[in-house]
């Protein structure tokens, strides 16, 4: 098992302990980002626990800032935070608050939860980087229903015009938002199209798939002027758990005791069938 396939696994984990423990909403959006924030975190980020104010380290804001029990979870997983701390995510006088937090927290550069202004700082961290002539990097995560909001295609706009290829947006498409799906609500198709004729170089890949993941956010270091990226990462909202898959409710609704259970086992499950099948092809190598 690679270390992003085991965070990733941790993360969902620890979204399901959170948000039972917290009473807290978004369980379905954060499992559905779980292996985006993985694979930045294990291979794509240039980022250093040790030293999270680093000058030179790459910059990452969480634009659906409502997933960010799982952001928590992965920083706590690579070793910014403590993580015992989760335990108090969602409680009185917690550092863990529901939406994004960078108060008193290593690693989150921004508070987050109002949709929309995600891509606008990630896109004034990046021009600015270029001015600097510094070789960092800049990403941002947004949600699909969050690309109904105007300013979001202001910022594409704005990346695009100042050729900014040290910028990569990742939306996570899992198609559903807080009542429905994004269809019945504002259609965004044809989405990668539409990124596109705004001059940005686009990614379609499979948002549960690490390798695919890997190999459209990486870029070279202090690249040339040219479109920003955008990854478009089809996934499956409550990903990991399957009677989570898919479902709109778990948009709001927090993991009862045996919803939690459920859960738990069925993540257990899965990994311990992961593991089997990559040993039984490590034997056919």
């Amino acid at each position: 098992m690679t270390a992003s396939t085991s965070t990733a696994a941790a993360v969902r984990a620890h979204v399901l302990r959170m948000t039972h423990a917290g009473r807290s909403s978004h369980v379905g959006s954060a499992l559905s980002c779980a292996d985006i924030l993985a694979v930045l975190y294990c291979d794509v980020l240039d980022v250093d626990p040790t030293r999270p104010d680093r000058p030179d380290r790459d910059r990452f804001i969480m634009s659906k800032g409502h997933a960010g029990a799982a952001v928590y979870a992965v920083l706590a997983e690579r070793g910014f935070l403590d993580p015992e701390l989760l335990a108090r995510h969602y409680g009185n006088g917690s550092l863990l608050s529901g939406h994004v937090s960078h108060v008193g927290l290593p690693g989150v550069e921004l508070s987050t939860g109002s949709l929309g202004h995600g891509l606008s700082v990630a896109a004034g961290l990046a021009w600015r980087a270029r001015q600097l002539r510094a070789d960092w990097r800049a990403y941002v995560l947004l949600s699909d229903g969050e690309c109904d909001e105007g300013s979001v295609w202001e910022a594409v706009l704005f990346a695009a015009h100042h050729r900014l290829s040290n910028l990569v947006a990742v939306v996570d498409y899992n198609k559903l938002q807080s009542l429905t799906t994004t269809e019945e609500t504002v259609g965004l198709e044809p989405f990668a199209d539409k990124w596109r004729a705004f001059g940005w170089d686009v990614a379609d890949v499979d948002g549960h798939d690490h390798d695919q993941l890997a190999a459209a956010l990486a870029g070279p270091r202090d690249p040339a002027p040219g479109p920003p990226r955008c990854v478009l990462a089809h996934t499956v909202k409550g990903k990991g758990v399957s009677f989570m898959e898919g479902q709109v409710a778990w948009h709001y609704r927090p993991p009862s005791d045996d919803d939690l259970a459920a859960a738990l086992a069925e993540l257990e499950r899965g990994g311990t069938a992961l593991g089997a099948a990559r040993a039984e092809r490590a034997q056919t190598l």
